[in-house]
């Protein structure tokens, strides 16, 4: 049986891979505010062919900058052509669109946190989609789980929706965890106004931190 910890001081927190740089979280929030004033026009405008315009020429400048191979350089790929590997513990959406950002404050066992879901979320009219949520709940789990020092794979990962969650909504969340017998379950709920809106149950593999594969660092390209 591994111990839960009672606090998060005096842990390692887990690692694994290589930190973002500082343009992605700048790009990140942008894509999401633009994702949805595009997806919010009433008719097409000359700003969005612009717009298209100047992603274009990024991207084909940006595709001469990184590796053709899209494999990451992580265990026998290491020292391999493919591309860095991005640490994926916490904070994903702060520089990865396409994962919801959101506060964690972790104290120990326990973690509460805050989130607001935009337009680029939606599902049902006005309401987040059930897809967005569980990826939601399986990165807070895994940020509350490293940042203590003890997580692995997501093993399974339930989910119960009891009312339509609101988009552009400040909404909180909880966060309570167990370790026993080499194995992690959380306990997630995210609330509006002290009415639980959703819940979820995740397990997880309490891994073994020595046993992680090696991940290469950043090259040189210039």
């Amino acid at each position: 049986m591994i111990p839960d910890e009672a606090s998060g001081s005096g842990t390692e927190r887990w690692t694994f891979g290589v930190a973002p740089l500082p343009q992605a979280a700048h790009v990140a929030a942008l894509m999401r505010r633009v994702t949805g004033l595009v997806l919010a026009l009433e008719d097409e405008v000359t700003e969005v062919d612009e717009l298209i315009a100047d992603l274009q020429r990024a991207e084909e400048a940006l595709q001469a900058l990184v590796p053709s191979d899209a494999t990451p350089r992580v265990g026998s790929a290491a020292s391999g052509p493919g591309r860095v590997y991005l640490d994926h513990a916490r904070d994903i959406g702060a520089f990865n669109p396409c994962f919801p950002a959101y506060e964690i404050a972790v104290h120990g066992s326990e973690a509460e946190g805050s989130v607001t879901f935009p337009v680029a979320y939606e599902g049902p009219p006005g309401i987040v989609h059930g897809g967005f949520l569980a990826v939601f709940f399986d990165c807070v789990v895994q940020h509350h789980n490293c940042d203590l020092g003890v997580a692995g794979k997501t093993t399974g990962l339930s989910l119960r929706y009891r009312r339509p969650v609101p988009l552009s909504t400040p909404l909180a969340f909880t966060v309570t965890r167990t370790v026993a017998d080499g194995r992690i379950r959380s306990i997630v709920r995210l609330s509006a106004v002290e009415r639980v809106l959703c819940e979820a149950e995740v397990d997880a593999i309490a891994g073994d931190r020595s046993a992680l594969p090696e991940v290469s660092a950043r090259r040189t390209i210039r």
